[in-house]
């Protein structure tokens, strides 16, 4: 056997540097063993020093849980957290393999302590949850699980812990995932990996185990390793925040800051928000030298062919993937200082590297992180979270925090003292008073800017004595969404509300009638469609559509246009038999035949939603049956109620 030859320091470095890093956070309820499995994982690993392992023995001995190693005592340091055995304040540890470097944060698990887990979790890549075999899904195991999904974090691993103490049975590890998985789908978490170990003893954390032979998976630094996070960052949008310009003499100005996503190259064209002056990158650099391309999250200095004035806050972006431009948004909230949230005191938002005075225009509701329900509006309270409406004295340019996490997020701070009192997360919706702001699809021109009456949405519904919707039916042809629609438009005239059928075929006969119905231009019929039922919201005006629209990117490109919180999406889902039964125009015929092509559950693919707002089915009922139905549905978002509408 020939020994392995050491490296070189310099090998070592390239070597280390090529190796991609995956941030970590274990997160679960108290005393599930979130210390001990990092604990494990660094010894197991050889990630431990001498002399720490030689404290660790003593400590083990002196303040240890058992007489084997205490493991938990590599990441609980602080007196209270040894004293109390548990986990106070966020460690963070670092270790690497030949595959990975890692950077794991363990956090509390206690419900006072939430703040510092929603702090330690910001950044990961993936969340481990550990679950105590014994006990199952706990409360608080539902808390951190939703925290880490409003966190954006893409995947969680769930060690299903303590294996040992439940005589590694396969069937307590079954209930415990199935369990889970019902849990899990209320948050829409899509990437789960479960795996039984127990942290004390080894078993599966870096090795299989031969106790649960029964497992046939990964073990978790296995799964570590492999798991492949190169989708997390966002190479679309380029988001360029100046944090300094640099004037190192009269012949150089270049503009300094990390790159929170997208990639910028020499030559492309870039926009500097908020001047919406254009220009090109004539250079790029870094502490590395010139570069002729840059990516996330690089900390780059950048110069431009044209003398442009561009300070601190400004964002260099392409010109034609624009950030929303907003000076009031709506954002999920965890709230961190002692002192409740107050919507009449004055805030900062500190997004990217862009400051603005703020106020809490409204707390629309609060989360129950224990049941996942709503609970009215009041003041956050320390580690509370909710959904809150903002308003700022400049414009701030956002993103969804699903969409990227570095211009999706921001934190709150106190003027007078200067500490940061919550973060926030920016919702992928707009809200009313701002629904007349840039839409999905950004302008040709960055010389045309959106012009803004002395009459808002708001004055309009209230002077109508409504508020206004889209109520987008989906659905085949015959499927019976006109009639709906058009009976629903007498209702609510009769109530006294003001409202329009917005019909696709009376659009594809003027606005439209230069579309065809190949798949591009059917996307197009769709954006105009919703362009309208905007402009008609914008003005008071409920709006029903009654469009097939089959394709669900379509309905989801018209629901970022029209906004989140005005578009109702009803799937009318009467069967394609019975459609083509009633073919009033005869279309299902002609297409049969070959003479329409693409024609939408024939020889072109409908495309249902999977949660619609409401699903009507009208076989066997009349048309004022399906209009009841959905007019209960709508009467509490057609507000204030008016007499007539019962």
């Amino acid at each position: 056997m020939v020994a392995s030859v050491p490296l070189a320091i310099h090998e070592f470095l390239a070597q280390n540097a090529a190796k991609d890093l995956l941030r970590v956070s274990t997160v679960g309820s108290v005393d599930d063993g979130k210390s001990t499995l990092i604990g494990r994982l660094l010894h197991d690993t050889k990630a431990i020093y001498e002399d720490h392992l030689h404290t660790l023995k003593a400590d083990s001995a002196r303040v240890g849980t058992g007489p084997e190693l205490d493991f938990a005592l590599l990441t609980d340091g602080l007196k209270a957290e040894r004293e109390q055995k548990i986990t106070i304040d966020v460690a963070y540890r670092y270790f690497a393999t030949p595959k990975r470097n890692f950077i794991i944060a363990d956090t509390p698990g206690h419900e006072q302590y939430t703040r510092n887990m929603a702090t330690g979790a910001s950044t990961a890549n993936l969340a481990i949850i550990l679950i105590d075999a014994r006990h199952g899904i706990l409360t608080q195991t539902k808390r951190h699980s939703f925290i880490a999904s409003l966190l954006g974090i893409p995947r969680l691993l769930i060690a299903v812990n303590k294996m040992d103490l439940v005589g590694h049975a396969e069937e307590v590890f079954d209930q415990i995932v199935t369990e889970y998985r019902d849990f899990a789908a209320r948050l829409g978490i899509a990437d789960l990996k479960f795996i039984p170990i127990s942290a004390l003893m080894g078993d599966n954390v870096v090795e299989r185990s031969q106790n649960m032979p029964w497992y046939h998976g990964e073990s978790v630094l296995e799964y570590l390793e492999d798991v492949y996070i190169g989708s997390d960052r966002n190479l679309i949008d380029l988001r360029l925040p100046v944090q300094y310009v640099v004037r190192p003499n009269l012949d150089f100005r270049g503009f300094a800051g990390q790159i929170a996503s997208g990639v910028v190259k020499v030559g492309d064209e870039v926009l500097v928000m908020p001047s919406l002056k254009t220009s090109r990158v004539r250079s790029i650099f870094s502490f590395a030298g010139e570069h002729d391309e840059a990516f996330a999250p690089m900390s780059v200095t950048v110069t431009l062919e044209d003398e442009i004035d561009i300070s601190r806050g400004d964002m260099l972006v392409h010109s034609r993937n624009l950030p929303r431009v907003q000076a009031d948004f709506e954002a999920m909230v965890v709230w961190m200082a002692e002192e409740p949230m107050q919507p009449d005191r004055p805030y900062l938002v500190k997004h990217t590297t862009r400051t603005a005075k703020a106020a809490v225009q409204k707390i629309e509701y609060r989360v129950d992180v224990n049941t996942l329900r709503r609970m009215p509006p009041a003041p956050l309270a320390v580690n509370e979270i909710g959904r809150v409406v903002f308003q700022t004295t400049r414009n701030l340019f956002l993103d969804p925090y699903a969409r990227n996490r570095c211009t999706g997020s921001f934190i709150i701070i106190d003027p007078s003292s200067n500490n940061t009192v919550g973060a926030g997360m920016v919702i992928d919706r707009v809200p009313a008073s701002q629904l007349r702001a840039p839409t999905a699809t950004a302008p040709r021109s960055a010389n045309i800017s959106r012009e803004e009456g002395r009459v808002s949405a708001d004055d309009r519904e209230k002077l109508l004595g409504q508020r206004a919707i889209t109520i987008w039916l989906t659905g085949l042809s015959g499927s019976g969404k006109s009639s709906i629609a058009k009976e629903l438009e007498r209702r609510l005239y009769e109530a006294g509300r003001h409202a329009y059928v917005l019909d696709g075929d009376n659009l594809r006969l003027g606005l439209n009638r230069d579309l065809s119905f190949s798949k591009a231009e059917r996307t197009e019929n769709i954006r105009r469609a919703a362009e309208v039922a905007r402009l008609f919201n914008d003005a008071g005006t409920i709006v029903l559509v009654p469009v097939i629209s089959p394709f669900k990117d379509d309905r989801e490109h018209a629901r970022r246009i029209i906004g989140e919180e005005r578009f109702c999406d009803v799937h009318v889902s009467t069967p394609l038999e019975v459609c083509e039964a009633r073919d009033a125009k005869g279309l299902y015929r002609k297409a049969r035949a070959g003479e329409i092509e693409e024609f939408t559950g024939i020889s072109s693919p409908y495309e249902p939603p999977e949660r619609p707002f409401l699903c009507l089915n009208t076989m066997g009922r009349t048309v004022d049956d399906c209009v009841e139905e959905l007019l209960a549905r709508v009467r509490a978002l057609i507000m204030p109620p008016r007499p007539g509408l019962t």
